[in-house]
């Protein structure tokens, strides 16, 4: 896709502030400094649009990132970070539980994981919960940048056994430095946005070509 227009739009901290104007939205959910804010900015082709932040934990609302008229990126608080209180995370679960479950025009997760760990019992908890509801997932392995490419097909195999991925589903790769996998989770994205229109031929499509590739349902 190519991106004339990107803009910040609300930091919403209940559906009293989602907008309304059912555009399909693509949320992204990850630990802490995973690199969801650099995801944002290298796939809209902007340097700060997403605020990146050497604090975990900073990031507390749905913050709303409109593209072309056409979608919203909707960056979610980061789990797993110790500092925060535990009254504070069991807010932020409600939080996003009810965005997750609720929300009609969310049209895929984007859970993000870091390439060079394996995932974390909060990266499990998140991936088998979203299988669980049914909500539709997309690992995203991020900063691949930060090992060496001959290391990619090892780290890739412990993130699919890690997360129980099922066969045939693979992370996709993806470095916010090189742009790598931008086109091809541009191409993800255009396919996750038209799921769930009234075309019943159409919306099989889609969910048959995202079945087979990189998404699970």
């Amino acid at each position: 896709m190519k991106v004339n227009q990107a803009e910040f739009v609300i930091s919403a901290v209940g559906p009293s502030q989602y907008p309304e104007d059912a555009l399909p939205e693509i949320a992204l959910a990850g630990r802490s400094n995973v690199g969801k804010s650099s995801l944002i900015n290298c796939l809209i082709s902007r340097k700060n649009l997403a605020r990146t932040s050497s604090q975990p934990g900073k990031t507390q609302t749905l913050n709303y990132y409109k593209v072309n008229q056409d979608l919203y990126f909707v960056d979610l608080p980061g789990y797993g970070y110790a500092k925060v209180s535990k009254t504070k995370r069991e807010q932020w679960g409600k939080f996003i539980e009810s965005y997750l479950m609720n929300r009609e025009t969310l049209r895929l997760v984007m859970q993000l994981v870091d390439l060079r760990h394996p995932p974390s019992k909060d990266d499990q908890a998140m991936y088998e919960w979203l299988r669980h509801n049914d909500v539709p997932v997309l690992v995203v392995a991020t900063k691949a940048d930060k090992i060496p490419r001959s290391q990619w097909p090892k780290h890739l195999k412990i993130v699919r056994e890690t997360l129980g991925m099922d066969k045939g589903v693979q992370p996709l790769m993806f470095s916010s430095e090189l742009g790598l996998g931008k086109d091809e989770l541009w191409g993800i994205l255009e396919q996750a946005m038209a799921y769930g229109e009234p075309e019943a031929e159409a919306a099989e499509d889609v969910t048959e070509t995202i079945e087979t590739t990189e998404v699970t349902k």
